[in-house]
C-alpha cells in the first residue's frame, strides 16, 4: 500500500482583513495533492477505508484528526478494535433532552455499546452524530435491559443521588459493567435501583440538589475510564 502520509491539521485563518485574531478553520480542506495523491492500495485503487467525496472536498466532520477523510464504516471497524468493556445505559421515558449528551460522551470514551431503555425516539442533536459511530441497542423496558444484562454478565451500576447510595469517589468498578442513569427529573426508576448491584452518587458540596443528567454521566464514564482504561 502506498504511503498514506499525515492527514491535514487545521490551521489558523483570519476570516477578514479586518480582524485582529484568526480562528480556527473547522476541519480540513480537500486532500492535498488532489486526486493524483490520494491513499491508493499497490494496485493502484483507492484505499477502500476512505472516502472519495470527503477527499475531494474537505472533511469537516466532528472527528478527531486521526479519522480524517475516513469512511464511516472505517471509522466504525477502528472504534471496535479499542472500545472498553463499558456500557452505558439510559431510561427513556420522556424523551430526555439529555440523551444526546450522553451518547457524545460515551463516544468520546470509546464504551462499548449504548443502551436506551424505554422509548427509540430521542433528541438526536445533543449527540453532534457521533451516535453514527456507536453501537445503540433498544431495550422496550427495564426487564428487556435486565435480561440482557444477565445473558450478557454484565453487573448493572446505577447512578442516582437516593439516600441509600455509595460515594462513586473511591467506589472500585468492576471492568466489565453498565452504567445505568435515570431521567433528569425523576432518577432511575425503582425497578431499576432494585436491579442495581450498587448505586452511586456524586458527592456535591452546594446548595442544588442534583447535577444535570448529561454531566453527571459524564462524571461517572470518567471515574470508570480512571480505573480501568488505557491508553
Amino acid at each position: 500500500m502506498a504511503a498514506e502520509g499525515a492527514a491535514p491539521v487545521p490551521v489558523p485563518v483570519p476570516v477578514s482583513a479586518d480582524d485582529a485574531e484568526p480562528q480556527l478553520e473547522v476541519g480540513v480542506g480537500p486532500w492535498p495533492g488532489g486526486e493524483a495523491a490520494w491513499p491508493r492500495t499497490q494496485t493502484g485503487d483507492l484505499d477502500p477505508r476512505y472516502d472519495a467525496e470527503l477527499l475531494a472536498a474537505g472533511d469537516r466532520r466532528n472527528v478527531v484528526d486521526q479519522f480524517r477523510y475516513l469512511s464511516m464504516e472505517a471509522i466504525v471497524a477502528e472504534l471496535d478494535t479499542r472500545r472498553h468493556p463499558l456500557h452505558v445505559a439510559i431510561e427513556n421515558w420522556g424523551h430526555d433532552l439529555n440523551i444526546g449528551s450522553v451518547v457524545r460522551t460515551a463516544n468520546a470514551f470509546a464504551a462499548s455499546e449504548i443502551h436506551i431503555v424505554g422509548r427509540r425516539r430521542w433528541n438526536r442533536r445533543g449527540a453532534m452524530v457521533t451516535d453514527r459511530y456507536q453501537h445503540v441497542r433498544y431495550h422496550a423496558d427495564v426487564a428487556a435491559f435486565l435480561d440482557w444484562a444477565h445473558e450478557a454478565g454484565v453487573p448493572v451500576i446505577g447512578i442516582d443521588n437516593v439516600p441509600g447510595s455509595i460515594p462513586i469517589e473511591g467506589y472500585a468498578f468492576p471492568r466489565e459493567c453498565a452504567l445505568l442513569f435515570g431521567q433528569e427529573s425523576t432518577g432511575l426508576t425503582e425497578e431499576a435501583r432494585l436491579a442495581s448491584r450498587d448505586i452511586l452518587h456524586i458527592t456535591q458540596f452546594g446548595s442544588t440538589r442534583s447535577i444535570n443528567a448529561g454531566a453527571a454521566a459524564a462524571i461517572a464514564m470518567h471515574a470508570w475510564v480512571v480505573q480501568h482504561a488505557q491508553n
